[in-house]
């Protein structure tokens, strides 16, 4: 269960937030891109899960998100199975797999796991653009159906945006209840010291195998729903450059923060649409701010967030003491 009654506003007020927000921007491009900044969050949240709470670093998880997108979409531009079964299909399938490299894969520490990590996302890259009678190659694969229910079809951005987000805040809240679990304090034990987790009775092993197969599982679902909301899907989405952008998504918003994926994937996001009134020099924007935010926020925007809200209760809490003495 979530701890105290903090939590529980946290994320009544971020599921007003997300509900509302369609209001402002209905039937507008900045709509469009929320979805985005939904389907992001949740492989944000993936990755978090993995790297700011078990200290695992992965460079392939773009892979385990066009597993999840490419057997959703060819399951159903294909084959006719049901967008819904598809999902589940692909989870099962990408769990399966994640779990099975997951043993030798982290075995190793360090950059010898980010290597490996990279072989793996390189290797499913080119599998997806050789592959062409399947996949459709480097042209991609059109024709993916949009999920439905009954006569109702998810067809539109507002109401992808609710399905995604719906499920997005789900995870949210139910990585909050798996890191503050005995399994999550197990987990933060191994970022700090597989020694001392293996003195404390940690199955280091099978607990990293584990955290390792439930955020790929996570990045599939993510994937099936990129699939089914676009329609189209083509290799070069799921590239080392994206798994580069999604380790920075989650460095940025603050490592082992449930809020964190949310701020780094909605600010990673976002900001690329609002630098393109600078034309050519956008890039160096974007490298220049990220550098910043790096140098003066280096527990990420999260930790900078509490801080500020700190500051915030801390002046108020003075005024209202200032007020009732005077």
């Amino acid at each position: 269960m979530l701890k105290g009654n903090k939590n529980l506003v946290t994320y009544g007020m971020l599921s007003g937030i997300v509900m509302l927000a369609p209001l402002f921007f209905a039937g507008g491009y900045l709509l469009n891109v929320l979805v985005f900044v939904g389907i992001n969050t949740l492989l944000a949240v993936a990755l978090n899960l993995l790297l700011g709470f078990a200290g695992q670093i992965s460079l392939g998880h773009a892979a385990f998100f066009g597993l999840g997108a490419y057997i959703s979409g060819v399951s159903t531009a294909t084959y006719g199975v049901n967008p819904w079964a598809a999902m589940l299909l692909a989870a099962v399938a990408v769990g399966l797999v994640a779990f099975a490299i997951g043993f030798p894969i982290l075995k190793l520490k360090g950059h010898y796991l980010a290597m490996a990590t990279l072989g793996f996302g390189i290797i499913v890259y080119i599998v997806f653009n050789e592959t062409v009678d399947l996949t459709g190659g480097p042209s991609g694969l059109s024709g993916i159906p949009s999920f439905t229910v009954a006569d109702f079809s998810f067809d539109s951005d507002m109401k992808n945006y609710y399905l995604i987000w719906g499920i997005t805040l789900v995870a949210i809240v139910l990585s909050a209840n798996l890191v503050n679990s005995r399994i999550g304090r197990a987990l933060r034990s191994i970022h700090s010291s597989e020694v001392a987790a293996r003195v404390m009775g940690v199955n280091v092993r099978l607990l990293k195998v584990q955290i390792f197969t439930l955020s790929a599982v996570l990045s599939s679902i993510a994937g099936s729903l990129y699939a089914h909301t676009m329609t189209f899907i083509s290799p070069t989405s799921f590239g080392f450059n994206f798994s580069v952008e999604l380790l920075t998504m989650v460095v940025i918003g603050g490592l082992g923060s449930i809020l964190g994926p949310l701020l780094g994937a909605g600010l990673l996001t976002l900001l690329p649409e609002f630098l393109r009134t600078f034309q050519d020099y956008d890039i160096i924007v974007y490298g220049l701010l990220l550098v910043l935010m790096t140098m003066y926020l280096p527990g990420g925007l999260a930790s900078g967030f509490t801080a500020m809200c700190a500051r915030i209760r801390s002046r108020f809490s003075r005024e209202v003491v200032k007020n009732a003495q005077g």
